[in-house]
């Protein structure tokens, strides 16, 4: 369709996914449904590694929620689809990789999209906040994501004055891996995509599932899990042939062929 909101690009077991909904890439339901489509897909197909995750243009990421849709009746409880707002925030089993390449302003739900990621890389002119106190609302997953994720008190700050943070505070802060030329953003996303497809399948899952789990739990109680076998990834990591392909490349001294079974 060439009218849809979101751009996919697939090579190399890397899917890229471009929200291209001019003029700022703001999100309204029916854009959610369709990246919830895409990341479930993504999910789902055994062929795809890693995503990627980026706007259109070079002055917008995602400011988030679409007002605009908001004002001629779109529900802020509407249906998001599947994987909640955005697609990722509430995709049950996600255990891919996702890298983030924000290229410009980044607030708001586009904040909470960012934080959906596993790896966030920003261009050099990129900004970022959650003005939602300014329009009466509340970013909801952000308050629950960001104060695990950076100091305390900043986070309350952004969330309590809608304060912007520049692409230097927010790497200084943690929740930017690294800082690129807007013209290298994509390039080093995708070298970094290229790593990981390049990876085992099965460990970036175990790996997943286990931060996942114990995000909220005492570390005794999630190893235990881990051992009792109660995680499914992390079982049929430890009972594939990718587990024995390691071993055996590591004695063989040769690089290992991952199947992803």
């Amino acid at each position: 369709m060439t009218d849809s909101p979101i751009r996919t690009k697939s090579e190399g077991g890397i899917l890229e996914v471009t929200l291209d909904r001019p003029k700022a890439n703001a999100i309204d339901l029916a854009t959610s449904r369709i990246m919830g489509d895409i990341f479930a897909e993504f999910r789902d197909d055994p062929k795809l590694r890693v995503a990627i995750v980026t706007g259109a243009g070079e002055k917008f990421f995602c400011p988030g929620w679409d007002l605009k849709a908001a004002a001629d009746g779109d529900a802020v409880d509407g249906d998001y689809g599947v994987g909640g707002f955005g697609g990722l925030q509430e995709l049950c089993d996600l255990n891919k990789p996702v890298i983030a390449a924000v290229n410009g302003i980044c607030c708001g739900g586009g904040l909470e999209l960012a934080l959906s990621c596993d790896i966030i890389l920003a261009a050099d002119h990129a900004s970022f906040a959650l003005p939602e106190i300014r329009s009466g609302t509340v970013a909801d997953a952000a308050s629950i994501k960001l104060p695990k994720r950076i100091p305390y008190h900043i986070a309350m700050e952004m969330l309590l004055t809608g304060r912007w943070l520049d692409a230097q505070e927010a790497h200084r802060w943690g929740f930017v891996n690294q800082i690129l030329p807007a013209d290298s953003l994509m390039q080093r996303s995708r070298e970094i995509a290229r790593l990981i497809a390049s990876g085992p399948p099965l460990v970036y899952a175990a790996i997943k599932e286990i931060v996942r789990d114990a995000e909220d739990s005492k570390f005794q109680d999630a190893l235990n899990r881990i051992t009792g076998k109660q995680l499914r990834s992390v079982d049929i990591l430890y009972r594939s042939e990718d587990q024995l392909e390691g071993a055996k490349a590591f004695a063989e001294k040769r690089d290992p062929v991952w199947k992803g079974r």
